[in-house]
């Protein structure tokens, strides 16, 4: 390195000391403790799909986030998990008789418990992401999901 550049090197080094700037500090991940109610089995495996898209909301292998819960003897499980800031919506399932899929009925309506996060309880039609959409932000979250049969 030669004379100059050191010198450049040095007074850049002193003014970032001596008069730091103060851009925003970009938070990488939310924690969000997931709390899952009302469980039918407290044994049974629960799987969670998590989406941060509507284009990708309920298509199958598009979630951002895939996680496998298995409740130890509890009607009720309580997990934290890391979302990048932004909006999210969850949809879980719980496989009561342990065959490792969603077992549905003629019409292709799920015949074991299922849930979606902002406890939306569809009728007649899946639920949009915007239904089940949060805001993970902030120091820390809680989505509470209560599971129906």
């Amino acid at each position: 390195m030669n004379l100059s550049a050191s010198i450049l090197l040095k007074i850049s080094l002193a003014t970032g000391l001596l008069f730091p700037t103060h851009a925003p500090i970009q938070q990488d991940t939310v924690p969000v403790t997931v709390v899952i109610t009302n469980l039918v089995s407290p044994t049974s495996t629960i799987t969670l799909n998590f989406y941060n898209s509507s284009e990708s909301f309920l298509k199958s292998g598009k979630a951002a986030l895939h996680k496998k819960i298995v409740p130890q003897q509890q009607n009720t499980v309580q997990f934290q998990v890391e979302l990048e800031p932004g909006e999210w919506a969850i949809a879980l399932s719980q496989d009561v008789n342990d065959n490792g899929k969603m077992d549905r009925n003629f019409l292709g309506i799920p015949t074991e418990p299922y849930a979606f996060s902002n406890n939306v309880r569809p009728r007649f039609k899946a639920p949009d992401f915007e239904e089940c959409m949060f805001v993970a932000e902030g120091e820390s979250q809680t989505v509470a999901i209560r599971l129906e049969k």
